[in-house]
């Protein structure tokens, strides 16, 4: 595959065989049995790698495949707004809002501009841009919209938890607690313990579309599960 074919297609279902080991890509698996190919990015170890989805990538189609699978998730636990994390977590945010009905989202952002108000702002960083110090804020004029309501925080994808993790702090600091945590990919399970530190009911809340393991190498050009 070409780096461009990567997201571009949802496959039906035992297209791809799942056992492993895998070159190339990973075939990671929606809930209704649909599949998707990953591509597969080798850490710094050389020893272990994980399956990468960049959502402003994906054509429409797989965007909206997977706004379809979350949103219903999501609506069982009958939030009143979602609110976006960035960058690409305001891609899917939008999405699951349309597909809920919602005429709009809040997107939180790392731009301050100049009517922001500091305290309304925590530290964040991600897993793929760790050397970028940034903060995470809302817009003021948005807090109407999210005081004292159902709130469902979504991202992309969940991977070490620290994004996750700087959003719900945000909404902590707003006494917001979000009764749903959304993502499209559970990346590897290294985000549980962050999300097990901010309480009993921080990896309850988690809804994704799918999960993917961290890969350890099974040869050259191979990895396994």
């Amino acid at each position: 595959m070409q780096p461009h074919d990567f997201w571009q297609e949802m496959h039906p279902p035992g297209t791809f065989d799942e056992a492993g080991p895998f070159s190339g890509f990973f075939p990671a698996r929606l809930d209704r049995g649909e599949q998707i190919r990953l591509p597969i990015r080798p850490l710094a170890d050389g020893q272990h790698a994980l399956a990468s989805l960049i959502i402003n990538q994906a054509s429409f189609d797989v965007q909206d495949a997977l706004a379809a699978d979350l949103a219903p998730k999501i609506a069982a636990l009958r939030p009143e707004v979602i609110v976006g994390l960035p960058t690409l977590g305001l891609t899917l945010a939008a999405a699951v809002a349309r597909m809920l009905g919602f005429a709009r989202y809040v997107p939180l952002g790392t731009s301050k501009k100049f009517w922001y108000d500091e305290a309304l702002s925590v530290p964040l960083s991600s897993i793929t841009t760790p050397e970028q110090q940034k903060r995470l804020y809302v817009d003021p004029r948005m807090m109407p919209l999210i005081k004292g309501r159902r709130v469902a925080l979504i991202d992309d994808v969940i991977s070490s938890g620290t994004s996750i993790v700087s959003g719900l702090t945000l909404m902590t600091s707003l006494d917001i607690e979000p009764v749903a945590i959304g993502a499209a990919m559970l990346q590897s399970d290294r985000w549980e313990g962050k999300l097990d530190a901010l309480g009993p009911q921080g990896r309850g809340r988690v809804i994704s579309c799918f999960r993917t393991p961290m890969l350890k190498r099974a040869g050259e050009g191979m990895w396994s599960a």
